[in-house]
């Protein structure tokens, strides 16, 4: 019995020391080191056409204005959305949407009678439903029971704000009429924010039935889009989609984007029901995103071209958006690659800075810290307009551009971002240099700064939108060129399954498996290599050890 006493006295001084550490860790101020899922593992896509190699293409367009919204058609154009869906079939291209259903516009009823035909009065939610109307028309799975899937989607948008009209919400909620200010172009005055003409080119088969082609085009007055995209049947090559945009002064502020986004739900800046390609929405810190870019020209000084632009939506409070535009915050953060965009956050402009940055080993630096602040990693940061404890000082940003209040990261490239697959110096991925990237965007986005309320859960950072493209801002005779090819996005097949779709939610057991050093380690190894991931299951970690030392002390009677 002495014996006894012996050890249960030694397990007491264990659990006592394991619940100091565990107390030390909760108290520590570092940051979580950024880890993925899945590091030895397999990853699968989480798009519907994995690296754009199907010959099937499904693309769809979309035009916005300020606002995100449509405010008004253009005349003879319809609905300021279309698709072009088509499968091949025995050598022959089956479409699956027609001229008709592109041409649908507010107040026409949608074929089949559609349940989204009664929101037909008002064209902003017109638009939205022949969003789904398309998607209904061009969804596919790719096996039995497998998750849907409907479209690549392009994105136009015209940048200009008529401040007098009062069209656009302000954080969210109804604004007044004011003047006309430099930041908002609308050169022409009433009438600025108008649609643009959208002309097709359905995609066919060459004369020699061996390369599909196809695309749209369009302008406002003598601004110009193009995008076009080209395969070969069955080659190893996929899908190559040609871009141009050209601003004039009369359109200043363009933008083109190429996204996938959530095949259901709400997407980037998007606050009503959306389609796309993604089929599998990707949680930080367990995705990647490959892609091939060369960028022909660059757009001008004022070109903010993305080499990868990620879109989310949660409330400050952390919980996922509902479509209430007055708390809902659209969240994005973007690589910019034009070696000409400048570095806002500087020692002496902290207001345009994160108010830290946090490496990928978890150490978090503060941007008054001069010495480690990674300063020209930055072009700028941007605080939600609702926040309510935002740390000062800050910029807030742009009330306007989005149909509730948003927060923007902006990034350039810089060493920092090495580790994460992002350029790392001026130039890299710019004109004359393509590249194929393959770029931990999960991992990134978790370490990247994001607003929320003080005391609140952090948010599940889910991106349902992720593009590539340019934003020109206010320029008169600027002209942006570029292709892009095999887009996929990546995640680990064990956070989901299958490629056919699943919870990414279940990459939620890593934390778990991050942990299983500490229960088969001794205290100096879980002194020198802790990681906070694990003081979620410090519980577990407990009785894990206390349930040891009672076993232990058992066998100890047992021995006696």
């Amino acid at each position: 019995m002495a014996v006894c006493a012996a050890d249960a006295a030694a397990a007491a001084a264990t659990v006592l020391t394991i619940l100091g550490f565990v107390l030390f860790l909760a108290a520590s101020s570092a940051a979580q080191s950024i880890t993925t899922h899945g590091g030895g593992g397999s990853y699968v896509s989480a798009v519907g056409d994995p690296g754009m190699q199907r010959d099937g293409l499904h693309v769809a367009w979309e035009a916005w204005n300020f606002c995100n919204e449509v405010g008004q058609e253009a005349p003879g154009m319809g609905s300021p959305r279309g698709a072009d869906c088509f499968d091949l079939e025995n050598g022959e291209l089956v479409h699956r949407v027609t001229d008709a259903d592109n041409s649908l516009r507010a107040g026409d009823p949608f074929p089949g009678g559609s349940a989204a035909a009664n929101t037909t009065d008002n064209v902003d939610r017109y638009a939205a439903a022949k969003e789904l109307y398309l998607g209904d028309l061009c969804q596919v799975s790719n096996s039995p029971g497998a998750a849907p899937w409907q479209f690549w989607m392009v994105m136009l948008k015209n940048g200009n704000l008529d401040t007098t009209a009062a069209i656009c919400p302000e954080n969210g909620r109804p604004t007044r009429p004011f003047a006309q200010t430099s930041r908002f172009p609308c050169p022409g005055g009433a009438g600025c924010m108008n649609q643009p003409l959208v002309f097709h080119n359905r995609t066919a088969l060459d004369a020699a039935g061996r390369r599909l082609s196809g695309g749209l085009f369009g302008t406002r007055d003598v601004s110009y889009y193009s995008v076009t995209w080209e395969k070969e049947i069955g080659g190893d090559g996929g899908w190559v989609f040609h871009h141009k945009l050209r601003t004039s002064p009369k359109y200043p502020w363009l933008m083109l984007y190429l996204r996938s986004d959530a095949t259901t739900g709400f997407s980037g800046g998007y606050h009503y029901e959306t389609r796309g390609m993604t089929k599998i929405v990707p949680e930080s810190p367990n995705f990647k995103v490959r892609v091939t870019l060369e960028v022909k020209q660059g757009g001008g000084p004022n070109s903010q071209f993305y080499l990868m632009d990620m879109g989310s939506c949660w409330k400050n409070d952390g919980r996922p958006c509902d479509g209430d535009a007055t708390t809902d915050v659209t969240r994005y953060s973007e690589m910019i690659i034009n070696p000409e965009t400048p570095s806002w956050c500087t020692p002496r402009r902290i207001e345009e800075c994160p108010p830290w940055h946090t490496f990928r080993n978890g150490t978090r630096v503060h941007r008054t810290d001069a010495a480690r602040f990674p300063y020209a990693a930055y072009h700028v940061y941007c605080s939600p307009g609702n926040a309510r404890a935002a740390v000062q000082p800050t910029t807030y940003c742009d009330p306007y551009s989005n149909p509730q209040p948003q927060e923007i990261m902006q990034l350039v490239p810089h060493p920092v971002w090495g580790e994460f697959g992002y350029p790392t110096a001026k130039g890299q991925g710019w004109i004359g240099d393509p590249r194929t990237w393959e770029l931990d965007v999960g991992a990134l986005s978790q370490a990247l700064y994001f607003y929320q309320d003080p005391g609140t859960p952090p948010a599940k950072r889910r991106w349902s939108s992720l593009d590539v493209g340019t934003e020109i801002y206010v320029s008169s005779h600027a002209e942006a060129e570029w292709t892009l090819s095999g887009f996929d996005i990546l995640v680990p097949e064990d956070c989901v399954g299958s490629s056919e779709g699943g919870a990414i939610s279940q990459c939620d057991k890593r934390r778990s498996i991050d942990c299983s050093w500490f229960l088969n380690s001794s205290f100096s190894a879980m002194r020198r290599s802790y990681s906070n991931d694990c003081l979620v299951d410090a519980g577990k970690i407990i009785h894990h050890l206390i349930s040891t030392q009672v076993a232990g002390q058992q066998s100890n009677v047992q021995d006696v």
